[in-house]
């Protein structure tokens, strides 16, 4: 599997996202990161094949074949794209348009497929998502929150055994995979 400790990730973009990936892969590139590119690589050419739910379904199959363990997607508004990510097993896409954000996704939804919009994300912010996401990981900087980890694992293991038919059957109640005590932590003043 390539990997983000090994500054391997792959991306995609469709016409409206390419010029933001392209700002975000410049960057990548000059960090010396090794970029694969499932989304368009050139804006002149028609295919296809190069539509956003296309480029989201080969990118989340991808991940789920753990080709990757990550993946940054892009279009217009980072919405289809990821919906089409999210239809690949094992998928845990979100859209972002904040630093904040970014790095909450993966430290605390495990977020393995990242989305941006172009129509509302600048390369520079961009940039700064991206850089907050591949620094962290599930549970990172939350030492202070009793479980942090554990809950939010559990939550995305959940979501990785989840069987619509199986809920259903069971009167639409997830299977338990364990349990964690549900109270929002507050960090303590120092």
């Amino acid at each position: 599997m390539k990997s983000i400790k090994n500054k391997q990730i792959v991306v995609g973009a469709d016409f409206a996202g390419y010029p933001l990936k392209e700002a975000v892969v410049a960057h990548l590139k000059e960090q010396g990161w090794e970029v694969t590119d499932y989304g368009v690589t050139d804006p002149t050419v028609e295919d296809t094949d190069l539509m956003f739910h296309r480029i989201g379904l080969r990118v989340g199959a991808a991940i789920t074949e753990k080709e990757f363990d990550r993946a940054l997607l892009f279009c217009g508004t980072g919405m289809g794209i990821h919906i089409a990510a999210s239809k690949c097993p094992g998928v845990h896409a979100g859209v972002v348009e904040s630093v904040p954000a970014a790095r909450r996704a993966i430290t605390g939804n495990g977020v393995n497929v990242l989305a941006m919009g172009a129509f509302y994300v600048a390369p520079s912010m961009a940039i700064d998502i991206v850089e907050a996401y591949l620094s962290a990981d599930l549970g990172t900087d939350w030492e202070w929150w009793p479980n942090f980890y554990e809950f939010h694992k559990l939550a995305c293991d959940e979501l990785d055994a989840f069987n619509y038919e199986e809920y259903k059957a069971n009167g639409f109640k997830v299977k338990h995979l364990g349990d964690y005590p549900l109270k929002l932590e507050r960090k303590s003043k120092l």
